[in-house]
């Protein structure tokens, strides 16, 4: 397959907003970058999102059917397409020159241990109403197999590493690709070696952003630490760290996936603004930290990408706890913020093709599996 221009939408557990980007790919390596933008969701969205993944923890698939949710479903998809209308004019590129649309949709549920994940969004409208063909619903398959339907974007940081530039003053031997958003996964590589079969590894971590963000929402009104100001006046409370760190999804071995809704900020309840936000970014820190007993090989390097390469008071007591060399993506000539959404224009040709989305080594299904609904235009 020729490449194609191919366009990802990526709304994330972080609820900051939707990220959409274009590519030209052919679903296994990425030719040249597109525009990207980015539409913040307002505090509106936000709590009402919040309020779903609550509803949705209730119900199970049953909330998909609330009226609320029927209700917000079509109003967030509504803004993904405003989106790419913008994104699209503003780029002055010709919707007919895009081959598709990769449509992640809202997570508000996933247990995979149950055989269930729930992300919310009508690709079947955003087609008809963008006028080209959409993949959605990427996770189901994986989850139906017994996968844990996440991380879903290793096989993309595997085509974007397959074309770093090897500098030889740069460390040799495997590197991780960490993602951080609301919640933390890492990708180990090693491109000597069949990915298929031993040379790529993924799985979450543990909490990214999520925590912080609930947690600066709920003391100081603002949906985030921005650059880790907060926490930066802060001290870690060892006792309340080490309690999160107990959390066992933080030392089960892979693969495994984690839910905003599996930890609990009671265990910071009773510290100040600053000391719960320094805590908070100090579990995020030491459960990446705990991956690396995980790992086939210890890496040579890590690239960062996701929002939580923003927040400097995090990737410092990143650089503590790991001790190795850390990138930000766009050391390595990579979009940090336009990354994820990129990874599902990637998937949605994949999908297309009928390749892999996830592998047993990313997810633990029992081989790789393919996945994605194609909706199509009119």
């Amino acid at each position: 397959m020729k490449p194609v221009i191919a366009l990802g939408l990526m709304s994330g557990t972080s609820l900051d907003g939707i990220d959409a980007a274009l590519i030209r790919t052919d679903g296994e390596r990425v030719e040249a970058f597109g525009p990207w933008a980015t539409q913040p969701y307002d505090e509106e969205m936000r709590s009402r999102l919040r309020n779903a993944m609550v509803l949705a923890a209730k119900l199970g698939p049953a909330a998909r059917q609330a009226p609320e949710i029927v209700e917000l479903t079509r109003d967030m998809t509504r803004i993904h397409g405003q989106l790419v209308d913008a994104l699209l004019a503003e780029s002055e590129i010709e919707r007919e020159s895009v081959a598709v649309v990769g449509f992640h949709g809202q997570t508000l549920l996933h247990r995979p241990e149950e055989r269930l994940t729930l992300q919310i969004g009508d690709g079947d409208w955003l087609a008809r109403t963008l006028d080209i063909d959409v993949v959605h619903d990427f996770r189901s398959a994986d989850v139906a197999a017994g996968g844990q339907g996440a991380p879903f974007v290793p096989l993309y940081h595997q085509g974007l590493a397959r074309d770093l530039d090897g500098d030889e003053n740069e460390p040799q031997g495997p590197l991780v690709i960490l993602n951080i958003g609301g919640m933390a996964n890492v990708t180990w590589l090693d491109l000597t070696l069949d990915p298929v079969r031993n040379g790529i590894v993924a799985f979450d971590t543990g909490p990214g952003n999520g925590l912080i963000d609930d947690w600066c929402a709920r003391k100081t009104g603002i949906p985030m630490d921005r650059d880790g100001a907060l926490a930066a006046r802060g001290h870690v409370n060892a006792p309340a760290l080490a309690a999160l760190m107990r959390a066992p999804q933080i030392h089960a071995p892979p693969p495994k996936s984690v839910d905003r809704q599996d930890f609990d900020l009671s265990l910071v309840e009773t510290l100040s603004p600053e000391d719960g936000a320094a805590t908070l970014a100090a579990f995020t820190a030491a459960a990446i930290a705990a991956s690396v007993t995980h790992l086939p090989a210890r890496p040579a390097r890590w690239i960062v990408c996701g929002g939580g390469r923003h927040n400097r008071t995090l990737m410092e007591m990143l650089r503590r706890e790991l001790d190795v060399s850390l990138y930000a993506a766009e050391d390595v000539g990579w979009r940090g913020d336009a990354l994820e959404a990129e990874a599902f224009a990637f998937l949605a040709v994949r999908s297309l093709r009928g390749l892999p989305l996830s592998l047993p080594s990313t997810t633990g299904a029992p081989a790789p599996i393919t996945g994605g609904i194609l909706a199509r235009k009119p």
